[in-house]
């Protein structure tokens, strides 16, 4: 009950289309009734306090599954567009990748573009972690690696209007829908490293060509779907990570839960427990060469900045995880 009243409570403040009194107001209202409904458990009045309780808890839940991700809105323009893609044999074509190029969070060159690539040329998939809020929390990137050099890489984020930030805790009540987007590493991981700043680190991990395939299909096909009908983003169930963990499970590789799944900032300890990265050195060696920053701000976001980033990182010879 203590549980049922503070999400409750939350979800009242957090998403009531009212104003910020009553808001706050219809919080504070359903936070009392149930700490009334808890005191009464050991009284006489218990059942009658029950019954009142449920029945409220009941009409905040169904208003609740009212509430549907908005499909357009004044997005935020980094945000503003979900990336499609289609297969022509094997041939990949994807709509709206994105290619910004960024001076500070406030000014960049607004670039979307549509691209394709041969799935027979994909070689490698590469784990970026982005430290925003110290060790434990990191965005995470997966990014695929084609012959020749060129690499594709994908993120899932918040889709923010303009004006709009990231909130764990707004984000658990229906604030803001998911959005996939497909970029240029130079771009996506680039605004991280050389413009806000984060501690950026990139670990090669042991998929074979056939198992990047099978995950860039995966991919390709939630970012369909997220076009076709918009979801939530929930800091909890439906973030970076664990999208990416469903999507390992339905290629058929093996991810045991983990608490590392949800403090994802030792998601590289994970990977290396589970024989995903080099494990003919240590992780201690891997993490240490796994920091871009310094080469990242060499490179200054040029057109080689994939090829900087990556010298001096442990490269693993192909293999499955475990």
């Amino acid at each position: 009950m203590v549980l049922a009243a503070a999400w409750a409570s939350l979800a009242l403040w957090y998403r009531l289309p009212a104003t910020e009194f009553a808001r706050g107001f219809a919080a504070g209202l359903f936070a009392l009734l149930g700490v009334f409904a808890i005191i009464s458990l050991f009284g006489r009045w218990r059942f009658k306090a029950i019954v009142i309780f449920a029945a409220a808890l009941a009409l905040v839940l169904i208003w609740w599954n009212t509430i549907k991700p908005a499909e357009n809105a004044s997005w935020a323009p980094d945000v503003a567009r979900q990336v499609t893609g289609e297969f022509n044999g094997d041939l990949l074509t994807l709509t709206n990748v994105r290619d910004f190029d960024w001076h500070s969070n406030t000014d960049f060159l607004e670039r979307w573009t549509t691209r394709s690539y041969h799935m027979s040329k994909l070689q490698t998939v590469d784990l970026f972690m982005s430290y925003w809020a110290g060790p434990t929390i990191a965005h995470v990137i997966f990014s695929f690696g084609f012959e020749g050099g060129e690499q594709l890489a994908w993120s899932i984020e918040v889709r923010r209007r303009v004006g709009g930030a990231f909130s764990p805790v707004a984000d658990l009540f229906k604030s803001n829908p998911l959005v996939i987007i497909a970029a240029d590493e130079r771009d996506v991981v680039g605004v991280r490293s050389n413009v806000r700043g984060e501690d950026v680190q990139i670990y090669r991990l042991k998929a074979s060509p056939e198992q990047a395939r099978a995950l860039l299909r995966e991919y390709v096909a939630d970012a369909n779907a997220l076009a076709a009908t918009p979801v939530f983003y929930n800091s909890l169930t439906s973030n970076c990570t664990t999208t990416v963990v469903k999507m390992m499970r339905v290629v058929g590789a093996t991810v045991p839960f983990d608490w590392r799944l949800i403090v994802n900032g030792y998601l590289p300890d994970y990977a290396y427990d589970h024989g995903a990265l080099d494990t003919s050195a240590s992780l201690a060696e891997l993490r240490a060469a796994a920091h871009i920053d310094q080469r990242a701000r060499v490179d200054a976001l040029s057109p080689d900045f994939s090829k900087s980033i990556r010298v001096g990182v442990h490269s693993p010879a192909p293999a499955f995880p475990q």
